[in-house]
């Protein structure tokens, strides 16, 4: 029997909490010759095991991994440059089993073979998703998305790589101009980084309101207000979705409206918000290329019963700006900044490229510096054309 069960064993006889204190004293208890620094390493990695995340705290706690995803027993991280084999290690799977039933149990969730499959958020703001045999076929899977309290900065981002030195001034004033825009990208591909970073340029006189499927977006603002989305109980009551959430929002007096992540019918909410004097506003989207987004916001008005002319027409008079961003072997990366004009006698949604990293200027330019100017914000000079050597013509 190791330390960890002896300890859990001793917690649960005498109906003990396993808080720091307690995990050392009882530590020390069960190995009396162990010097202090031996003790406290020793209660660390116990307390993981009783109520952390066991083998992938180390993982957890490094600042550069985004994701930890485990294979039944093998364990793969994501520092930002694609997967990569952990050193971890798991005896059997029916240890990745108790571990995933227990962080799960930890915040109020199910897990087991009555529900295979279940979602979480841990107390440190880590998003859990767990899948068990036989719905995973070689399973338990675990897959981990952390979440860093510390907020980056446009000039982090820069300075990372991810953001161009020449598409910062653009960023920085498309908030200024308080146009509504969409982040938008793969899975994993940084957009709430983006976002939140972005939501750190608002100036501090004006509310922002976040509507989240799941909290994530910790803007460097004083004055940020977050709702979020709640699921059903095990009886299948008390569920509080994004729409409801966005109608709500309307009534906080808002600034700025922001969703998280659109993924459903609440585009529709958050469509007819930024048509009724809601500037600035602002999401997330799944889209693999900026092209994309006007069918995606199609099939997710249709979720809403939005028909497809009208959602375009919503779209269109809505949102201004769609950032994509990236995911590459280089790392997260800031492709395109585009503006969304109507196209054709039907006036269907159309984004069209302002600028893009690897051909700068794109026909786009010319819009989004005309709705920066009509708005008082100076244009970054990488939407001017260069004038030729012998002047305008």
């Amino acid at each position: 029997m190791t330390v960890a069960d002896r300890v859990r064993k001793r917690f649960a006889h005498d109906g003990m909490e396993a808080t720091p204190a307690a995990v050392v004293s009882a530590v020390r208890q069960d190995n009396a010759v162990l010097g202090d620094t031996a003790v406290l390493r020793l209660a660390g990695q116990v307390r993981d095991e009783l109520i952390g995340a066991g083998p992938l705290a180390p993982l957890l706690a490094d600042q550069s991994v985004t994701d930890v995803l485990v294979n039944n027993l093998q364990v793969w991280v994501d520092r930002g440059a694609g997967l990569e084999r952990a050193a971890v290690r798991f005896s059997d799977a029916g240890e990745v089993r108790r571990l995933a039933q227990r962080l799960v149990a930890a915040c109020g969730r199910r897990l087991d073979d009555g529900q295979p499959y279940a979602d979480a958020r841990l107390p440190d703001g880590t998003r859990l998703h767990a899948v068990l045999p036989p719905v995973a076929t070689d399973g338990p899977y675990l897959s981990l998305r952390t979440f860093r309290q510390r907020p980056f900065t446009l000039a982090d981002l820069v300075a990372h790589g991810t953001v161009a030195p020449a598409a910062a001034p653009v960023l920085a004033a498309v908030v200024a101009a308080r146009l509504a825009y969409l982040v938008t990208g793969g899975t994993g591909s940084g957009k709430t980084t983006l976002l939140a970073t972005l939501l750190g340029l608002v100036p501090p006189t004006e509310r922002i309101v976040l509507v989240e499927d799941a909290a994530e977006l910790r803007p460097v603002h004083p004055h940020v207000v977050g709702l979020q989305a709640r699921t059903s109980n095990v009886e299948g009551a008390g569920a509080v979705g994004l729409s409801d959430l966005v109608r709500q929002a309307l009534r906080m007096r808002p600034d700025r409206l922001v969703v998280g992540e659109c993924r459903g019918a609440e585009i529709v909410d958050l469509l007819g918000a930024l048509n009724t004097g809601h500037e600035g506003g602002a999401g997330t989207l799944h889209a693999n290329a900026p092209a994309d987004v006007p069918a995606r916001l199609e099939a997710l008005g249709l979720l809403g019963g939005l028909p497809r002319a009208a959602l375009h027409a919503q779209a269109v008079a809505a949102l201004q700006v769609v950032l994509q961003v990236r995911r590459t072997t280089e790392g997260r990366l800031l492709e395109s900044v585009s503006v969304l004009l109507p196209s054709g006698e039907q006036r269907l949604a159309t984004v069209v490229p302002a600028w893009r990293r690897d051909r700068g200027l794109g026909p786009g330019a010319a819009v989004l510096a005309r709705l920066l100017t009509e708005r008082g914000v100076a244009v970054p000079a990488v939407l001017c054309p260069p004038v030729s050597e012998g002047g305008p013509t």
